[in-house]
């Protein structure tokens, strides 16, 4: 599933092309891209002008008039594609919207999901974490680590409270959100914390670095346009990431870690794999 960076890439992908336009109508291609909706999607959206394009973690949406919202969620494999009418030609090709942009040409905002784990759903506002209204489904995540809002020492404390890993304490969207697999490895890292390590028996400051370093490491993540392993993940104009260049440890099994030689192990974790240094994370 793409992280906080990949979703904020092509959230801010969608913010410059589509805010201002109005939905003209839209084609739901395939059942599951609509699941857990019983009205048509397109008696839901035709007519409606997109107000904002909003995230939250790993969760995406479209504020629309009314306090209702347009949810995305990109699952393992969903793309949000922007282009001229009929530019979209994909076999994987989930829901089509036809718009018209605020400037009154037409556009496209196509819904590719090769493994249809991904959905579009049209919800309401509710009150989130930290006073923001978001949509229903988002209700019950975290403040991430790029919002303003977000409170370090807070948040740090929230963690030392579980007898988890780490790991799992930071993948945990209802502590922290927006935070994967990729991007714990490479934070544990950078702050020298042993994954296995149990989050209570963390000093404050030790959690406190360890979401220093995820603020970091996702802030470098964004201005490389995200990290892409494969055709999966791209911004909405169809054009792939870089930041896998500068991972330190995430895919780097066998090779020697850039802090200090040792190798680069990767072992089993909780139905991932998990990539780290055992060498010089030693917290």
């Amino acid at each position: 599933m793409p992280e906080l960076p990949e979703v904020e890439i092509v959230r801010r992908g969608l913010e410059a092309h589509v805010l201002g336009a109005r939905i003209d109508d839209v084609a739901v291609l395939h059942p599951r891209a609509n699941r857990g909706q019983d009205v048509p999607l397109a008696d839901l959206l035709t007519g409606a002008t997109i107000t904002g394009v909003r995230r939250r973690g790993k969760y995406l949406w479209l504020d629309l008039p009314g306090e209702e919202a347009l949810y995305v969620h990109l699952g393992m494999s969903g793309q949000m594609l922007v282009g001229a009418p009929d530019t979209c030609t994909s076999r994987h090709l989930r829901i089509r919207a036809d718009l018209t942009a605020a400037d009154g040409s037409p556009l496209e905002l196509a819904f590719v999901d090769q493994r249809t784990f991904g959905r579009w759903l049209h919800t309401w506002l509710v009150d989130g974490r930290a006073g923001t209204r978001v949509p229903e489904p988002v209700a019950h995540v975290a403040v991430d680590p790029l919002e303003p809002e977000f409170d370090v020492a807070a948040t740090a404390r929230r963690m030392r409270q579980a007898n988890s890993p780490i790991k799992s304490v930071l993948l945990n969207q209802e502590i922290v959100s927006g935070v994967g697999n990729i991007y714990a490895d490479e934070s544990l890292w950078a702050a020298g914390i042993k994954p296995e390590r149990r989050a209570k028996s963390l000093r404050q400051r030790d959690a406190v670095g360890l979401l220093e370093a995820a603020q970091e490491v996702m802030t470098r993540a964004l201005a490389a346009g995200g990290t892409s392993f494969d055709a999966l993940y791209v911004n909405v104009n169809g054009a792939s990431g870089y930041f896998s260049r500068d991972l330190n440890v995430y895919g780097r099994e066998d090779e020697p870690c850039p802090r200090c030689g040792g190798p680069i192990r990767r072992v089993a974790f909780q139905n991932r794999s998990t990539h780290y240094c055992p060498v010089c994370q030693t917290t």
